[in-house]
């Protein structure tokens, strides 16, 4: 049997972040660019920059730190997101590991 889980959070019933919203922005903080980590992920600027004004207006707090011509960073709140992200993902996998190998 195999156990399948999808995570997202939400704030007041908006979903924030997923697992592809999680892995834009891993890329914009690994690369330096949303340019980049759009096409890493087969994405359009225009899509990838949507996606984090989306966030960033459902949580009223910046995510990414946009400097013109010289690539972007995920700010204190970014990082402390894709965090918890992790942190929760890492305990679902955990648990649903122990289960499947029962």
């Amino acid at each position: 049997m195999k156990i399948r889980f999808r995570i997202w959070l939400e704030v007041e019933g908006k979903p924030i972040i997923s697992e592809g919203k999680y892995r834009l922005l891993k890329e914009i903080e690994q690369s330096g660019s949303i340019k980049e980590a759009a096409n890493k992920l087969g994405l359009s600027y225009k899509k990838a920059h949507s996606q984090i004004r989306t966030i960033e207006e459902r949580l009223g707090k910046e995510v990414v730190s946009r400097k013109r011509r010289k690539g972007a960073v995920l700010t204190s709140t970014g990082k402390k997101i894709i965090a918890e992200y992790e942190k929760i993902f890492e305990a679902f996998s955990s648990l649903s590991k122990k289960f499947a190998d029962k």
